[in-house]
């Protein structure tokens, strides 16, 4: 049975957690907010932004002189899969959860015979994909010194993937990421960004309006080849905000049940704490009784 100063340390030391625990709530709550506005207000432009592209893709016939970016490279052998993670823990499953989405596509094309390498943004999904695939790690972004994500920081991510891609490096880029949806859940989306999946392309001209008549000046050729880099840009840019949101409202939640388990591990050791304590008092009444009766 604990001794009553370990047990008395141990409440000390639950109860100093848990007042940790319930700081870093109220701070993610607070920068929860902040996070979920910018988050919600970039959805729609990179929707938007997405359909037009798509819209723009299905009047185009493509050929050798095609962009890069919707063309692809005529092949599908190497993929690159962008990981973005957050570049701190405490945030209960969201880490795990997209580099688990990750995992599985990884393994998919694999088992078919494709080529995978990891583009990582953030370095919390590193640990895991670096064991698991050794090697296949070409790069890794540091956003640790960013405090408020702006669209310079994912522009310049889109600026080296897309020079990887020109390069020949890969043929085709998945984006992985959380989308924010409440507090409680947060969904690991896949999206391919490089090139644009012609699936998507058709979906994205008919949710425009099949029925408008759009005369385009310049033609299509060229705003697509103005387009389509800056859709990259803010594909990402959208992910790394759906990621803040996430990340701040998994660790709001993480934070808060933590706070209640130490809780309830603070009322289970004062509970021993008080038994202990009982049973020692009575121990010793006992042994004052038991020799005042032998004097």
């Amino acid at each position: 049975m604990p001794s009553l100063k370990s047990l008395k340390v141990r409440i000390t030391s639950v109860k100093s957690t848990q007042k940790i625990t319930k700081a870093m709530k109220m701070v993610a709550a607070a920068k929860l907010r902040r996070a979920q506005q910018a988050a919600e207000a970039g959805r729609p432009y990179a929707e938007r932004l997405s359909a037009v592209m798509s819209s723009l893709a299905s009047k185009v016939t493509i050929g050798p002189e095609s962009p890069k970016l919707l063309a692809g490279t005529g092949s599908d052998q190497r993929h690159l899969l962008v990981v973005a993670t957050s570049e701190r823990g405490l945030a209960g499953a969201f880490n795990s959860n997209i580099v688990k989405l990750a995992r599985k596509t990884a393994d998919e094309l694999i088992a078919q015979g494709k080529d995978v390498k990891f583009y990582l943004i953030g370095k919390k999904g590193r640990a895991v994909i670096a064991r698991l695939y050794p090697g296949k790690i070409v790069h890794q972004v540091d956003q640790s010194h960013i405090k408020n994500i702006a669209f310079s920081d994912a522009h310049e991510v889109s600026q080296d993937l897309i020079k990887r891609y020109e390069g020949g490096e890969f043929d085709v880029a998945h984006l992985f990421f959380a989308k924010f949806q409440s507090a409680l859940a947060q969904i690991p989306t896949e999206l391919q960004i490089i090139p644009v999946p012609l699936a998507a392309a058709n979906d994205g001209a008919a949710a425009a309006g099949a029925s408008a008549a759009v005369e385009y000046e310049p033609d299509e050729e060229a705003i697509l080849t103005e387009l389509l880099p800056r859709n990259v840009a803010v594909q990402l840019f959208r992910a790394m905000l759906e990621n803040a949101a996430s990340e701040q409202g998994s660790r709001m939640t993480a934070m808060d049940n933590a706070t209640r388990n130490a809780g309830d591990m603070i009322n289970r050791l004062t509970i021993q704490y008080n038994r202990t304590r009982q049973a020692a008092i009575t121990t010793e009444l006992v042994e004052i009784i038991s020799g005042a009766e032998a004097l």
